[in-house]
């Protein structure tokens, strides 16, 4: 089958044309057989690891829904929901949170602690505060979390949904009262100043599921004001249907022209009923049941391949963190997980997971050459190459061509 405009980018974006000499006390290892795994992919895949936290302390590597995590991802999305992280003033989550960052970090998962300032699922006991206080206690919440994760967590959406902040009015809560009293741009500017004064090699990222030109206009005034954002964060839960690849492009080539990284940083695609296209906000989607069905299984594996694809087809995009591993638990009760609730794969974690370690993916025997060389095309990320009982490991970082030498002594 011929290969189509989209996987021609994604390998002009994602790949390099690497020549590794191979060679065993300065000579060269010719017309010897290999092996060579890719370990990692350069590319962040991500998911909520949520259930990590609960697992930490029990039989974690033996849990089916973490094996299967593991089986795709190599980027996990923790939760730091003010009002659940600390209910009650001064006692943070912080000793359970971080063993589970610790061990996705130990087994070599990049980890992201989501968020640091929203105005949904914050802390009641802010109510109590006048907005000075209110703002004294999130640039405080922000050092303490920041700094006791870091080295761990080095990674933070640090405001979420900046846009409509000031104005939500489901329910009063101190982080709309504080951003209505000061602005979104000082909001902004108060809890990036905080983190990177913390953490200063943290990425740093400014999360949003509005896509309009709001958006656009918030992200102008941040970055006139001199306000360092490291990564735009944009939302893609598609409960209402899957946005396709002209709107999906178009985002991107909007918010691409201002030179920052890109990450996806909630993705969700049903595979049932989809919600009715009138809803205005998703949490207004009521329902006693939402069940996955085949027929929407079949469509979503098909749009899973086609969201993933198209999002590395562009340069801009460096990760993609898809919100939620299986139906269990969901937002809104929807069918959106990769596996069912009953811990099943469905059709959409079988794509996807082909797609992220075969045809993405590098592994099998090659033979060197008369000098002691291999030539392949490999995703960008760290490999492994073995002969012999000999082994040595080495990275592909920079799309385009790579040339090394390697002594497997």
């Amino acid at each position: 089958m011929a290969e189509s405009s989209v996987d021609r980018d994604i390998r002009r974006h994602r790949a390099a044309d690497a020549t590794v000499t191979l060679t065993r006390n300065g000579e060269p290892l010719a017309g010897r057989e290999v092996r060579i795994e890719q370990l990692r992919h350069e590319f962040l895949f991500g998911c909520t690891a949520f259930e990590a936290i609960e697992l930490v302390g029990g039989e974690t590597e033996a849990n089916p829904l973490a094996e299967l995590w593991e089986g795709l991802y190599n980027f996990a999305t923790l939760p730091f929901y003010w009002g659940r992280f600390e209910p009650e003033r001064g006692k943070p989550d912080t000793e359970r949170v971080l063993a589970a960052a610790r061990w996705l970090a130990e087994r070599g998962h990049t980890v992201k602690g989501h968020p640091l300032a929203w105005h949904t699922v914050t802390a009641d006991w802010l109510l109590d505060l006048d907005n000075a206080e209110i703002a004294a206690a999130q640039v405080d919440r922000i050092k303490r979390d920041v700094g006791d994760f870091a080295g761990v967590i080095d990674m933070w959406d640090v405001i979420n949904e900046v846009v409509i902040m000031p104005i939500f009015d489901k329910y009063d809560n101190g982080i709309t009262r504080l951003c209505r009293d000061i602005g979104r741009i000082p909001m902004v500017r108060m809890v990036f100043d905080a983190a990177r004064e913390t953490n200063p090699g943290a990425t740093l990222l400014l999360n949003d599921f509005d896509m309009s030109a709001a958006f656009e206009c918030l992200i102008e005034g941040v970055l006139e004001a001199g306000i360092r954002i490291d990564v735009l964060g944009l939302q893609s839960h598609m409960h209402q249907g899957y946005w396709g690849e002209e709107k999906t492009l178009a985002v991107l080539d909007r918010f691409s022209r201002y030179g920052l990284p890109i990450h996806f940083t909630e993705t969700t695609i049903v595979s049932g009923e989809l919600m009715p296209p009138e809803i205005v906000d998703l949490n207004d989607h009521q329902v006693d049941s939402w069940p996955s069905t085949p027929e929407g299984e079949a469509r979503q594996a098909d749009e899973i391949e086609r969201h993933y694809k198209t999002l590395l087809s562009h340069p801009s995009v460096e990760a993609i963190t898809y919100w939620g591993m299986s139906d269990a638990g969901m937002w809104l009760g929807a069918p959106g997980g990769l596996v069912r609730a009953d811990g099943t794969p469905k059709p959409s974690y079988d794509r996807l997971h082909h797609l992220v370690n075969t045809e993405w993916g590098t592994s099998g025997t090659l033979v060197t050459d008369a000098d002691g060389r291999l030539r392949f095309n490999g995703f960008l990320g760290d490999y492994r190459i073995e002969h012999q009982g000999a082994a040595a490991e080495f990275t592909l970082n920079e799309k385009g061509e790579a040339e090394l030498t390697l002594d497997l002594a």
